[in-house]
Protein backbone atom coordinates (compact mmCIF):
# COMPACT_ATOMS: atom_id res chain seq x y z
CA UNK A 1 0.00 0.00 0.00
CA UNK A 2 1.40 3.54 -1.09
CA UNK A 3 1.08 5.59 1.35
CA UNK A 4 2.53 9.50 1.04
CA UNK A 5 4.26 10.98 4.08
CA UNK A 6 1.59 11.82 5.16
CA UNK A 7 2.00 13.79 8.54
CA UNK A 8 -1.28 15.33 8.53
CA UNK A 9 -0.69 19.42 9.17
CA UNK A 10 -2.49 21.82 8.06
CA UNK A 11 -1.08 23.60 5.06
CA UNK A 12 -2.28 27.39 4.07
CA UNK A 13 -4.69 28.08 1.92
CA UNK A 14 -3.44 31.18 -0.02
CA UNK A 15 -6.34 31.53 -2.49
CA UNK A 16 -9.30 30.18 -3.95
CA UNK A 17 -9.78 29.74 -7.82
CA UNK A 18 -12.75 30.80 -9.84
CA UNK A 19 -15.30 27.99 -11.19
CA UNK A 20 -17.29 27.55 -14.85
CA UNK A 21 -20.42 26.74 -15.91
CA UNK A 22 -20.16 23.69 -17.31
CA UNK A 23 -16.59 22.07 -16.82
CA UNK A 24 -17.11 18.36 -15.79
CA UNK A 25 -14.97 18.61 -12.99
CA UNK A 26 -15.77 22.42 -11.30
CA UNK A 27 -18.55 23.31 -13.74
CA UNK A 28 -21.44 24.43 -11.19
CA UNK A 29 -24.02 24.44 -14.01
CA UNK A 30 -23.38 20.69 -14.88
CA UNK A 31 -25.62 18.38 -13.60
CA UNK A 32 -23.46 15.61 -13.51
CA UNK A 33 -20.04 17.78 -13.00
CA UNK A 34 -17.92 17.11 -9.54
CA UNK A 35 -18.56 20.77 -8.69
CA UNK A 36 -14.89 20.71 -6.97
CA UNK A 37 -13.39 23.61 -5.44
CA UNK A 38 -9.71 24.53 -5.93
CA UNK A 39 -7.41 26.27 -4.01
CA UNK A 40 -3.73 27.72 -4.30
CA UNK A 41 -2.01 26.12 -1.26
CA UNK A 42 0.95 28.02 0.32
CA UNK A 43 3.59 25.77 -1.23
CA UNK A 44 2.69 26.61 -4.91
CA UNK A 45 0.29 23.41 -5.40
CA UNK A 46 -3.41 23.23 -5.99
CA UNK A 47 -5.89 21.30 -3.91
CA UNK A 48 -9.48 20.30 -3.86
CA UNK A 49 -11.34 18.31 -1.06
CA UNK A 50 -13.53 16.63 -3.39
CA UNK A 51 -16.23 13.43 -4.04
CA UNK A 52 -17.13 11.37 -6.54
CA UNK A 53 -20.93 10.43 -6.86
CA UNK A 54 -22.46 7.44 -7.67
CA UNK A 55 -23.49 8.80 -11.17
CA UNK A 56 -19.46 8.51 -11.60
CA UNK A 57 -19.25 4.63 -11.28
CA UNK A 58 -17.93 2.29 -13.48
CA UNK A 59 -18.17 -1.08 -11.55
CA UNK A 60 -19.91 -0.81 -8.32
CA UNK A 61 -17.61 0.53 -5.81
CA UNK A 62 -15.60 2.14 -8.42
CA UNK A 63 -15.17 5.30 -9.86
CA UNK A 64 -14.66 5.27 -13.79
CA UNK A 65 -11.11 5.34 -14.73
CA UNK A 66 -11.64 7.60 -17.23
CA UNK A 67 -13.14 10.21 -14.66
CA UNK A 68 -10.46 9.31 -12.25
CA UNK A 69 -8.30 10.84 -15.36
CA UNK A 70 -10.20 13.53 -15.91
CA UNK A 71 -9.74 14.95 -12.36
CA UNK A 72 -5.77 14.16 -12.55
CA UNK A 73 -6.13 16.25 -15.80
CA UNK A 74 -7.69 19.26 -13.92
CA UNK A 75 -5.46 19.57 -11.58
CA UNK A 76 -2.94 20.28 -14.08
CA UNK A 77 -4.27 23.37 -15.43
CA UNK A 78 -5.24 24.19 -11.77
CA UNK A 79 -1.60 23.37 -11.01
CA UNK A 80 -0.23 26.03 -13.58
CA UNK A 81 -3.37 28.69 -12.39
CA UNK A 82 -1.65 27.91 -8.90
CA UNK A 83 2.08 29.00 -9.96
CA UNK A 84 0.88 31.67 -11.88
CA UNK A 85 -2.21 33.52 -13.29
CA UNK A 86 -5.85 32.34 -13.83
CA UNK A 87 -4.60 34.22 -17.74
CA UNK A 88 -2.78 30.89 -18.41
CA UNK A 89 -4.21 28.35 -20.16
CA UNK A 90 -2.82 25.18 -22.03
CA UNK A 91 -3.55 21.90 -23.46
CA UNK A 92 -3.14 18.40 -22.50
CA UNK A 93 -0.31 17.14 -24.86
CA UNK A 94 0.20 13.92 -22.55
CA UNK A 95 -0.53 12.21 -19.68
CA UNK A 96 0.66 9.00 -17.96
CA UNK A 97 -1.84 7.86 -15.19
CA UNK A 98 -1.22 5.35 -12.89
CA UNK A 99 -4.28 3.31 -11.10
CA UNK A 100 -3.09 2.54 -7.61
CA UNK A 101 -6.21 1.50 -5.69
CA UNK A 102 -9.77 1.24 -6.64
CA UNK A 103 -11.48 5.05 -5.90
CA UNK A 104 -14.58 5.13 -4.19
CA UNK A 105 -17.47 7.41 -4.53
CA UNK A 106 -19.68 9.34 -2.22
CA UNK A 107 -16.23 9.30 -0.01
CA UNK A 108 -14.51 12.51 0.97
CA UNK A 109 -10.88 12.72 -1.25
CA UNK A 110 -8.58 15.29 -1.83
CA UNK A 111 -6.69 16.03 -5.14
CA UNK A 112 -3.12 17.65 -5.47
CA UNK A 113 -1.26 18.95 -8.58
CA UNK A 114 2.22 20.75 -8.22
CA UNK A 115 4.09 22.11 -11.59
CA UNK A 116 7.59 20.65 -10.92
CA UNK A 117 8.90 22.15 -14.09
CA UNK A 118 7.93 25.35 -16.21
CA UNK A 119 8.67 27.00 -19.38
CA UNK A 120 7.20 30.24 -20.97
CA UNK A 121 6.20 27.05 -23.45
CA UNK A 122 5.36 23.98 -21.51
CA UNK A 123 4.45 22.69 -18.20
CA UNK A 124 5.16 19.42 -16.54
CA UNK A 125 2.94 18.51 -13.71
CA UNK A 126 2.38 15.74 -11.27
CA UNK A 127 -1.53 15.01 -9.69
CA UNK A 128 -2.52 12.96 -7.24
CA UNK A 129 -5.40 11.98 -5.66
CA UNK A 130 -5.52 10.04 -1.61
CA UNK A 131 -7.98 8.96 0.44
CA UNK A 132 -8.35 10.74 3.75
CA UNK A 133 -6.19 8.50 5.32
CA UNK A 134 -3.30 9.41 3.32
CA UNK A 135 -3.46 6.37 0.68
CA UNK A 136 -2.86 7.32 -3.02
CA UNK A 137 -5.45 6.16 -5.37
CA UNK A 138 -4.10 7.31 -8.51
CA UNK A 139 -1.57 9.49 -9.54
CA UNK A 140 -0.28 11.07 -13.59
CA UNK A 141 2.65 13.30 -15.11
CA UNK A 142 1.09 15.43 -17.84
CA UNK A 143 2.68 17.82 -19.83
CA UNK A 144 0.83 20.75 -20.81
CA UNK A 145 1.10 23.22 -23.58
CA UNK A 146 0.61 27.20 -22.85
CA UNK A 147 -1.77 28.24 -25.23
CA UNK A 148 -4.08 31.35 -25.84
CA UNK A 149 -7.42 30.61 -25.26
CA UNK A 150 -7.87 31.81 -28.91
CA UNK A 151 -5.86 28.66 -30.22
CA UNK A 152 -8.10 26.37 -27.72
CA UNK A 153 -11.43 27.79 -28.88
CA UNK A 154 -13.10 30.38 -30.80
CA UNK A 155 -15.31 33.57 -29.69
CA UNK A 156 -14.61 32.12 -26.12
CA UNK A 157 -14.61 34.16 -23.21
CA UNK A 158 -12.97 32.93 -20.49
CA UNK A 159 -14.02 35.20 -17.53
CA UNK A 160 -17.78 34.69 -19.04
CA UNK A 161 -17.12 30.78 -18.70
CA UNK A 162 -14.93 30.94 -15.44
CA UNK A 163 -17.74 33.05 -13.64
CA UNK A 164 -18.13 31.53 -10.37
CA UNK A 165 -15.93 33.07 -7.43
CA UNK A 166 -17.38 30.41 -4.68
CA UNK A 167 -16.11 32.47 -1.36
CA UNK A 168 -15.93 30.26 1.83
CA UNK A 169 -14.01 30.04 4.94
CA UNK A 170 -11.70 27.59 4.27
CA UNK A 171 -8.37 28.52 5.51
CA UNK A 172 -6.19 25.36 5.58
CA UNK A 173 -6.53 22.20 3.94
CA UNK A 174 -4.96 18.75 6.21
CA UNK A 175 -2.33 17.32 4.02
Amino acid sequence: MQRRNWNKNNMKVISKQRNSRMCIVCGMDNPVGFRAQFYNMEDGSVMTPFRYRSEHQSFPQRVHGGLIATMLDEMGLRAMWAKGSEDVFGVTMSMEVKYRKPVPYEEDLLGRGIVVKDTPKFSVITSEIFDRRGILLANAELKYMKLEVGRIAQDVNPHEEMCYLIEDDVKEILF
